[in-house]
């Protein structure tokens, strides 16, 4: 459960700058040619609306770019957003979402068009992609209740550093990512007037990671107190899980797996997901953990022992499970539970197949899961801003862009968080997870939840919500409906009642 949406897993108005150039290393430096320049300081407002729960709510839309600055007040890059805001009511106290993807290094595209936005891409009941390709009206967006802000950090999607003088090391790490957006936000607030408003964060996968972490450096270096933060199918945090840990907590996915694709015994399998899973995490945390702890001092009989029923849940070979010693790696198992029927599952939503060159070896061709997304969301994309948000640019549009090397030293998100609930009784948490998801699997994020607050004292302010499709739940029709339902009780649950103080 590794940070995963990386690459190797979203004007018409004046610029303020010199022009600027395409270049493969993804920054933009003085030409004479205005075709790919970033407005730094420039945007566009387009009027929308959209029936949401059989409730009709006009929006308007702004499509920019704010600046972000360095310590001596010189810009050094600018940040794209599209701003969704509905019209004809008070926006003093109403919510204010934002949204962030992962990657590191892809843009907020895949929530603001699949999930959350007024508007998502024309894909089956399940997700994958038809064509011709477009977008339809989105009735559960959670725009009937709050405003959102997607947006996207430096080189991904519109936005890029001001030329080849900005280091990317100003922007491209776990700290460094957290600090200049908190700034930005600071500079959005003050722009749209919207200090005075209950303030969430919402990130997917990588963006957990920023939005963990935001919670606590807004609050610590801009005083931003925030109402709640949305964990859609999180990362470690930075929690520590090596060896045993790490190893167990894959099983109860690969159940989860193996139940979809039909492939566990007789009377695990004519059990529904939910009633089969509670049985394979208890066994993952009480027998499973302890007997990987033993390593290679574990009896021979404890082991075969242990062996048959990880391959039991597992849907794999026990000779398979005996010749790994115990440790299934989760490359393995999307190669194998399916390899004799001449597939591989994907990494990201196990439901997807993939072919591969030979059914040998122990690592999948390609991710089918990712290959599909990009498949639908690429063009949607693209024509959403272009031409129906009217944002003029000849720049490319960076699903994935150049982030790295990305410095991932000193990611104690979890711990931000917990300190940042801790420090603000408004606070709460909601972790969405889909069980399908074999990047960043639902037990490892419910793992997160019981080691992030080992006192106890916090969880009454965190909740979990598990679906049935993989890392982007939102794609399977149902899980949309449900998981913006979910996503539209928690904005509303988190906002304090008129009068009602921040104490315990």
């Amino acid at each position: 459960m590794r940070h995963i949406f990386t690459a190797a897993l979203l004007l018409s108005c004046t610029s303020l700058f010199a022009q600027k150039s395409d270049t493969s290393d993804g920054k933009f430096y003085s030409q004479s040619s205005a075709t790919r320049a970033l407005k730094i300081d420039a945007a566009v407002t387009t009027s929308h609306e959209v029936t949401i729960k059989g409730q009709r709510v006009p929006y308007k839309v702004t499509a920019g770019s704010l600046p972000v600055w360095d310590e001596e007040g010189k810009t050094i890059a600018g940040v794209f957003y599209t701003y969704f805001e509905r019209t004809g009511v008070d926006q003093a106290a109403r919510p204010l979402v934002f949204s962030f993807n992962g990657g590191p290094g892809t843009a907020s595209v895949w929530m603001q068009i699949g999930y959350t936005g007024p508007r998502v891409l024309k894909i089956d009941d399940e997700g994958y992609p038809v064509q011709p390709y477009g977008l339809k009206d989105n009735p559960n967006s959670i725009l009937d209740v709050a405003d959102i802000v997607y947006v996207d950090p430096v080189n991904t999607g519109f936005s890029r550093t001001t030329g080849k003088d900005v280091p990317g090391t100003k922007f491209f790490g776990v700290n460094q990512d957290i600090r200049y957006l908190a700034e930005w936000i600071n500079t959005f607030l003050t722009r749209y007037k919207r200090w005075s408003c209950p303030k969430y964060l919402v990130g997917e996968s990588y963006g957990t990671t920023r939005v963990s972490g935001l919670a606590l450096e807004l609050m610590n270096s801009q005083w931003i107190y925030v109402n709640g933060v949305v964990l859609v199918s999180p990362t470690d945090l930075g929690i520590e899980r090596s060896g045993p840990a790490e190893a167990a907590l894959r099983l109860p996915y690969y159940a989860a797996t193996a139940w979809y694709h039909k492939a566990l015994a007789s009377d695990l399998q004519q059990k529904d997901l939910t009633a089969m899973l509670p049985e394979v995490e208890n066994f993952t945390i009480k027998e499973y953990l302890p007997a990987l702890a033993e390593g290679g001092f574990i009896s021979d009989a404890k082991k075969k022992e242990i062996a048959a029923k990880v391959a039991r849940y597992a849907g794999l070979p026990e000779k398979v499970v005996l010749q790994n010693n115990l440790d299934i790696s989760t490359n393995l198992f999307w190669k194998e539970l399916l390899r004799d029927r001449g597939f591989t599952v994907g990494r990201l939503d196990s439901r997807y197949l993939g072919v591969d060159r030979k059914d040998g070896g122990e690592r999948v061709d390609f991710n089918a899961e990712l290959t599909s997304w990009l498949h639908s969301f690429t063009p949607a994309i693209n024509m959403y801003l272009r031409d129906e948000l009217k944002y003029k640019t000849d720049l490319k549009y960076f699903m994935f862009g150049p982030v790295f090397p990305w410095d991932n030293t000193g990611n104690r998100t979890g711990e931000n968080l917990r300190q940042a609930m801790a420090q603000n009784p408004y606070l709460h948490v909601l972790v969405q997870s889909g069980y399908y998801d074999g990047a960043c699997d639902y037990f490892n994020a419910k793992y997160n939840m019981w080691q992030m607050d080992p006192s106890g004292k916090l969880k009454g302010r965190m909740s979990w919500e598990g679906y049935r499709s993989g890392h982007m739940m939102y794609l399977r029709k149902d899980d949309l409906a449900t998981s913006n339902e979910h996503l539209r009780e928690f904005i509303l649950k988190a906002i304090p009642k008129a009068g009602q103080a921040a104490k315990y």
